[in-house]
């Protein structure tokens, strides 16, 4: 429906309100097309606020949306920081396990709100938390507070983070 939607809405040439229509229709509009109306870091903001789960994980349009985000926010081999991560938002679910190590614990907040992983990418999630290297320290310093802040990782922990939680 949201793809015969961008058709319809963009029959006449890309609107200059595209901004003003629902933002899960952009993920089926190329980064290009939507040039004519603004830069491609705002393309990717607005991405990043729809919901990248409308395309299956596996969809090559989701894909190649993210291998376009990080073109244009000009993201030097696989590390990512904060503002970038921030820009990508939901499309971080996708990024491999390579990128979340490389990136540190600065993804994990975008990576908490991610319905769910790849093996590679849960692998690595544990990596970077069990490292202690992150704002929240090592799993022996946690407390309540730092669980709530990870709930949507809480799943992917296992055994060998759970065990040095303090009770």
């Amino acid at each position: 429906q949201l793809s015969c939607l961008l058709k319809m809405v963009t029959l006449h040439g890309i609107p200059e309100d595209l901004d003003n229509y629902p933002q899960d229709l952009l993920l089926f509009l190329s980064p290009s097309d939507y040039a004519a109306t603004g830069n491609c870091s705002q393309f990717f903001i607005n991405i990043g606020k729809a919901n990248v789960d409308v395309l299956p994980r596996e969809a090559p349009q989701r894909q190649q949306l993210l291998l376009e985000a990080l073109e244009c926010l000009g993201v030097p081999g696989t590390e990512i920081n904060e503002e970038s991560a921030e820009i990508l938002g939901r499309l971080v679910c996708d990024l491999s396990g390579e990128y979340i190590r490389s990136s540190g614990g600065t993804l994990l907040k975008d990576l908490s709100q991610c319905g769910s992983f790849l093996p590679e990418q849960e692998e690595a999630i544990r990596d970077v938390l069990s490292s202690g290297n992150t704002t929240l320290g090592p799993p022996a310093a946690w407390s309540a507070f730092t669980l709530s802040e990870l709930s949507g990782l809480i799943p992917v922990l296992g055994p060998s983070i759970l065990q040095h939680i303090p009770k």
